[in-house]
């Protein structure tokens, strides 16, 4: 049985469960870091990126910040606070709803949308980069295996 201790700096064996928590969260920052790296340079968090794909999905169709929130990757970002420096930034708008102006919705903008296609390859490029030592097969088995745990 092979022992997953050779990325963890320590001596003390781990039970397997425990490594592979471990390990799954050192992968997560490794991953995050990588796409910080590429999206930073266009004035963008990895959350501020998540919202703006969500909106770019409806195809013009807003959605409110409780249907932005549940779709959103870390649903522990403050939506609110994340679509108000989008909208400094021009990327999304916020109107009130007409048919209950208690909900606001939110759109993306032309100027968002231009964002995206201007960093889709880029972000590709780097999704790429970080899966290139695994094949096709191994990233079905590995998604296969990922989705078991959640």
């Amino acid at each position: 049985m092979e022992e997953l201790n050779f990325k963890l700096k320590t001596k003390t064996k781990l039970p397997i469960s425990r490594q592979t928590v471990i390990t799954i969260f050192l992968t997560n920052n490794a991953i995050k870091t990588e796409l910080l790296n590429v999206l930073k340079p266009h004035g963008l968090s990895i959350e501020q990126f998540n919202v703006l794909r969500i909106l770019r999905g409806q195809n013009g169709n807003p959605l409110n910040l409780q249907d932005i929130q549940e779709r959103m990757v870390n649903k522990m970002s403050n939506t609110t606070r994340l679509v108000d420096k989008l909208i400094l930034k021009d990327f999304v708008n916020r109107t009130e709803c007409k048919k209950n102006r208690r909900k606001i919705e939110i759109y993306i903008t032309r100027t968002g949308l231009e964002k995206l296609q201007e960093i889709d390859d880029i972000v590709t490029k780097t999704e790429e980069k970080i899966t290139s030592n695994l094949t096709h097969t191994e990233l079905i088995e590995l998604n296969r295996l990922i989705n078991k745990i959640q």
